[in-house]
């Protein structure tokens, strides 16, 4: 049962309020003074508490109250409290409402807007305590992770990104190629750098080669070597980064720029661990475990011809699938917050304009603004206009029969919401009553 406690030290006041809430079924505790209901709240597990502000006869000035108050505030920060008095004065209980009170009724009370006010805090108070609930365990989720796994300094605090990096470390241990997709910038190398650093082979070197950046006639012998003459301004033998990554991790950024001729040796170095250098019918043999990443569509490349669906199918053993930033948005503050480092703080205007950004560019994006508003802030602080985005919250996407909110995003956006339905409803593009169905159907409590 829902449970209030009432603290006041008028008894007629405790009896209407006792009559009044349990028309409703809920339980009321009683205090007569600000002591009594601070041991009262060690003791028992209340869901809001109403606070009379003032306790001496003598006394209108609300004090006590305030003081009453900022110790409840204390010890449980999340409880909601309803002000209750006819004598203070209105600067102060504004000044309450600023510090985190719920609510300001003066006596005698509207009984309806009581009830109202009540009920809905409770049904929020519910919510809060199962968000809390779900942070508490999300946090200790990711300290475990972070005390088993070495994550090399990653930030997150989205689920998404904690599901990724725990397959990530799944998966390290086994000796098969990893195919990391995602968009540019949101942190494929950081996710090969999870997986080589938690294998078998973490004590081998680690070497990565972006096939991207470099010209086509000079991918194959970047990767296998080349012997001196084998090529324009060959004119030494060169070790490639298969072999610079014998007994470690190769990963290879940007497979879908690797020309056909390429594939096929790279096919049977996955398959044999054998190879050629460029100019050269010496075989080799190295044992390097390949993980590859791409942002490029690699099933419209199969079908256009320009890469090999058994290279595709060697590769893809396991896919890890990185989410843009917009798609993690809890993750934007941590990462922000992490890229600032102590020195400088972030404004509130700062922060909201962080979070209403599309970041297109992703986590690359959210570091190069970060770096650039640390030079141009004044006092340590970052204000929007250091920051020089242009701001606009994407639209929320709407639900259809197609494509409906799963469970982890619902959660989040109850979360993000701090358990405010009808708010996590309209950013779900979902009506309240939808939002309750789809909750009550995957057994999601309020």
């Amino acid at each position: 049962m829902r449970t209030v406690l009432v603290i006041d030290d008028n008894p007629a006041i405790v009896t209407a309020l006792d009559v009044l809430l349990g028309l409703r079924d809920i339980r009321t505790l009683h205090a007569a003074s600000p002591e009594e209901g601070l041991a009262a709240l060690a003791r028992e597990r209340v869901d809001l508490v109403l606070q009379d502000m003032n306790f001496r006869a003598d006394t209108t000035s609300g004090e006590e109250g305030v003081a009453l108050f900022r110790a409840i505030r204390e010890r449980e920060p999340d409880l909601p409290v309803i002000l209750l008095t006819a004598w203070t004065h209105l600067e102060t209980a504004v000044e309450l409402i600023k510090a985190g009170a719920a609510d300001y009724l003066a006596k005698p009370w509207d009984d309806h807007k009581l009830v109202a006010a009540v009920e809905n805090l409770l049904e929020l108070s519910e919510s809060t305590r199962e968000v809390s609930r779900l942070h508490g365990e999300r946090r200790a989720h990711r300290s475990a992770l972070r005390e088993r796994f070495d994550l090399r300094g990653t930030v997150f605090a989205s689920s998404a990104m904690e599901r990724l990096i725990e397959l990530a470390c799944r998966v390290a241990r086994a000796d098969a190629p990893v195919l990391i997709t995602g968009p540019n910038g949101a942190g494929k190398e950081r996710i090969a750098e999870i997986v080589h650093y938690n294998s078998a082979v973490k004590a081998g070197p680690f070497v990565m080669v972006n096939c991207g950046a470099l010209p086509q006639d000079l991918i194959e012998a970047e990767l296998f070597g080349a012997e001196a003459g084998a090529y324009t301004g060959a004119n030494k033998a060169r070790e490639g980064r298969f072999e610079a990554a014998d007994g470690g991790t190769l990963l290879l950024d940007e497979i879908g720029n690797l020309p056909l001729s390429g594939q096929m040796k790279l096919l049977r170095i996955l398959e044999t661990g054998k190879f050629e250098r460029l100019g050269s019918s010496k075989t080799r043999e190295v044992k390097v475990r390949v993980l590859s990443a791409t942002n490029a569509d690699l099933h419209a490349m199969i079908r256009a011809g320009t890469f090999r669906e058994d290279l595709y199918y060697r590769l893809n053993v396991i896919e890890l699938v990185l989410p843009p930033l917009a798609a993690r948005p809890d993750d934007v503050l941590p990462l922000a917050e992490a890229f600032a480092g102590g020195d400088v703080k972030l404004s509130g205007q700062a922060r909201a304009a962080l979070t209403a950004h599309a970041w297109p560019g992703n986590v690359r994006e959210l570091k190069n603004a970060i770096q650039r508003a640390s030079l141009l802030c004044r006092d340590g602080v970052i204000e929007a206009e250091d920051l020089g985005l242009a701001v606009r919250a994407p639209a929320p996407v709407r639900a259809s029969a197609e494509s409906e909110p799963d469970r982890a995003a619902i959660e989040e956006a109850i979360v993000r919401a701090k358990g405010v339905i009808s708010q996590a409803a309209a950013e779900l593009g979902l009506s309240r009553q939808a939002l309750y169905r789809r909750m009550e159907k995957m057994g999601i409590e309020s």
